[in-house]
């Protein structure tokens, strides 16, 4: 019987790019592997799908990361690159990305909106005048649910980032390849586009958050 060895990949020219890649490069595999895999399970709601997503961008980002490294933001190319291939898995499974009325869109509201409640109902009480029946309606979460559906993209990537996964100021700014200042006005503005949703009188906004 013949006996069968493994072959040898740099035979063909074929290694894996990961063997060979530079400590840079698994330096950013290590800052973003998480965030972005948290994400993807948020939109796609199955934790398999999720890996499977985040493993090939990495891959893809291996290959072509001679390119990657000459941008002038690698943080905000990578993250437009996984959020492609995301709406690209939904096209796939005959789903309409980026859409209010789609299941991942769905999941990725319930996901942000309950964190987001909790804060928003100690924030509310301290910052934003509102009477008792409007707090009651708030605590339904039914108009927080809309309201999230309707924020711009920026804008509701970085209430999940924050309140469904619970990254600071500055882990979301890394993830999105943006500055800090960006996502807490970024923030600011969600929290503001959001109460004024709920008919909520704005008193005070200050967003400290790190």
């Amino acid at each position: 019987m013949a006996s069968h060895t493994s072959p040898d990949p740099t035979r063909h020219g074929t290694r894996d790019p990961g063997d060979v890649m530079p400590p840079a490069f698994w330096a950013f595999h290590a800052l973003y592997h998480r965030p972005y895999l948290e994400y993807a399970h948020v939109q796609l709601g199955n934790e398999d799908a999720a890996h499977d997503l985040v493993d090939e961008t990495f891959v893809c980002l291996a290959v072509i990361w001679a390119t990657v490294t000459e941008k002038d933001n690698v943080g905000a190319y990578a993250w437009a690159l996984l959020k492609e291939r995301v709406s690209a898995e939904l096209v796939l499974q005959g789903r309409e990305p980026a859409a209010a009325e789609t299941l991942a869109f769905e999941r990725a509201v319930c996901a942000a909106t309950n964190p987001i409640l909790d804060t928003f109902r100690a924030q509310f009480r301290e910052e934003y005048t509102c009477d008792e029946e409007q707090f009651r309606e708030l605590e339904d979460g039914l108009r927080m649910y809309a309201a999230m559906a309707r924020l711009p993209e920026r804008q509701f990537d970085v209430m999940v980032l924050r309140h469904a996964l619970a990254f600071d100021t500055k882990t979301t700014a890394l993830v999105m390849g943006i500055k800090e200042a960006t996502v807490r006005s970024t923030h600011r503005t969600a929290k503001r586009r959001l109460a004024e949703e709920l008919g909520l009188d704005l008193e005070d906004d200050a967003d400290n958050e790190e």
